[in-house]
């Protein structure tokens, strides 16, 4: 390990993360009693802007009236680029009361936006004596802020998590896509033409891969969950499924749900399942005793695991543990 310890997060349970208008007091109601680990409370594109002043008020009429169980509770505020934002963080801070966790700042571009955000979520947080923290979630959406991802990841102690936007970042990086999320059947390669001749195979690519992987590097290096974004076809469970499988792969904690159709998926995505916790515990035990015996590597089942076979084996023992315990 480096000399240079990361400190991680507070642990929190993130496999879904569910979008809710906060214009909608009766949605509102109904993420409370779903399945999500996370709901965020939308004040920006949710939201219209005839409708903010009005969504402010039932999130705050929400955050002290609905019973939210064990979920994390968080709010996404607006741009700080808009007339919204100061009065989203000052309305929901000061008379939210201790139920919310987090803060989302959308489009984040720099290190300096969120600490804007610190500062004056810091002077609310003393002028009322709100004893609980709030943490920050932050979405990387723009061409400036995946550029300026290690610094905004490294900016503020109340740094929790980093969320890749696609469809803001698809805008700003000017992709050639209309979708939310998914692949685009012009993102591919061609094979070599057969000897002899014959067709060539056309296989299509991520077009998020590079974005995901910068995202995961990022919030891991400070010790922040990242987190992948939203899938728009609400319909293609499938679609939902490969993509959550993807990001897993990469390193995600979890996803988003724009749907609560997508929680229990995500849930289950982003779980480890009983096979892998088997044989991480399996991995465990084989260590163990080699460890008793001097060696620092086995083979086990016919491949080699050593020293860092425990972290990896330990990570997936841990989540299902924390998973366990969450009920």
């Amino acid at each position: 390990m480096s000399f240079t310890i990361v400190e991680p997060a507070p642990a929190r349970m993130n496999r879904s993360e569910l979008a809710v208008p906060g214009s909608n007091y009766r949605f509102i109601e109904k993420a409370a009693e779903s399945a999500a680990d996370v709901v965020f409370l939308d004040l920006e594109d949710a939201v219209a802007p005839d409708d903010k002043a009005q969504a402010r008020r039932n999130i705050v009429k929400a955050l002290n009236e609905i019973d939210f169980g064990r979920k994390t509770v968080s709010v996404r505020i607006n741009g700080l680029d808009t007339p919204y934002m100061y009065r989203d963080v000052i309305d929901v801070v000061e008379q939210g009361g201790e139920r919310l966790d987090l803060i989302m700042i959308p489009k984040v571009g720099t290190a300096a936006d969120v600490y804007a955000v610190d500062m004056l979520v810091t002077q609310v947080e003393d002028a009322v004596g709100r004893s609980k923290r709030l943490g920050f979630e932050m979405i990387i959406e723009t061409a400036l802020g995946m550029a300026n991802v290690d610094e905004i990841a490294a900016a503020s102690p109340r740094n929790e998590s980093l969320h890749f936007g696609v469809a803001d970042y698809a805008a700003s990086t000017r992709a050639r896509t209309t979708a939310i999320g998914g692949p685009n059947p012009l993102y591919g390669v061609l094979t070599d033409t057969p000897e002899g001749g014959g067709a060539r195979d056309y296989h299509w690519g991520d077009m998020w891969h590079y974005a995901i992987a910068r995202l995961v590097v990022a919030a891991r290096a400070n010790g922040l969950r990242p987190l992948d974004g939203p899938f728009g076809d609400i319909r293609d469970a499938e679609g939902y499924r490969a993509q959550a499988n993807r990001a897993a792969v990469l390193g995600c904690e979890g996803k988003w749900a724009i749907h609560p159709s997508q929680i229990e998926l995500a849930n289950t995505l982003f779980s480890p399942s009983e096979a892998e916790v088997a044989q991480a515990e399996k991995i465990l035990a084989a260590m163990e005793q080699a460890q008793k015996e001097g060696r620092g590597a086995v083979t086990l089942d016919g491949r080699l695991i050593d020293i860092a076979s425990i972290k990896q084996a330990e990570v997936l023992v841990h989540k299902a543990r924390q998973i366990a315990e969450a009920g």
